[in-house]
């Protein structure tokens, strides 16, 4: 069954972190594609600094030079495009329209995003349109769920083959990410002008990426 897995978030910017666990989830489960899938306005947050615009452009200098290791990378810029609040559900649905019933489609969410799974809208819909998959950190325990969010994942759960030999409605977690970044992070490093705040920027963020945002002035107040 071809194999597609959407990788969301606000990539403001996007740095190596999302590179890395791209690379993770393709490998783990032979995708055939993963799109990026950058937010327009979501919900769980209050905003994001960098336009649609930006935010775009930094993704497609981010993967000039970044080859995936099983399959393609694509970037899917369709919640840019939509007017109001974003919702996983409503791309889910849309996605499902178009790729059909004979697609395995994979949603990946963060660990942070999965203890407050509950809180999304029509959360329990997910899994009628795409299988869900979780990036787990190292300590990352399912039992430190809420009950609410553990049960139905739990009785979901699946290892790859499963996933990749049905369309939807299964769970899966993905191990082993030591690469802890925040976007929040590399901002406050894109305020200071020392030696050790360069330094890490030029290891967490692709090069290309971190010359737009010093050619275009992002991210200073």
């Amino acid at each position: 069954m071809h194999t597609i897995a959407l990788l969301g978030g606000s990539f403001d910017p996007v740095h190596r972190a999302h590179l890395a666990l791209a690379d993770a989830l393709a490998s783990a489960l032979r995708l055939d594609e993963l799109r990026f899938l950058p937010a327009g306005r979501p919900w769980q947050k209050e905003g994001v600094l960098a336009s649609a615009a930006a935010r775009l452009a930094m993704l497609e200098l981010a993967l000039v030079d970044h080859v995936a290791p099983h399959g393609r990378y694509l970037i899917d810029a369709r919640e840019l495009q939509r007017d109001g609040t974003t919702y996983t559900i409503d791309t889910l649905i849309e996605l499902r329209q178009e790729v059909g019933a004979d697609v395995s489609l994979i949603f990946l969410i963060g660990a942070d995003q999965l203890v407050h799974l509950d809180d999304w809208k029509r959360w329990t819909e997910l899994w009628d349109y795409a299988h869900l998959a979780v990036a787990a950190r190292p300590g990352f325990a399912l039992d430190a769920l809420p009950d609410a969010v553990r049960v139905p994942w739990s009785l979901r759960r699946s290892d790859a083959a499963g996933l990749r030999a049905t369309p939807s409605g299964k769970s899966f977690t993905l191990c082993g990410l030591a690469m802890d970044v925040s976007a929040t992070a590399i901002r406050e490093y894109l305020e200071v002008d020392d030696q050790a705040a360069q330094s890490a920027l030029a290891r967490l963020v692709p090069r290309a990426v971190l010359d737009y945002i010093r050619l275009n002035h992002l991210y200073r107040s």
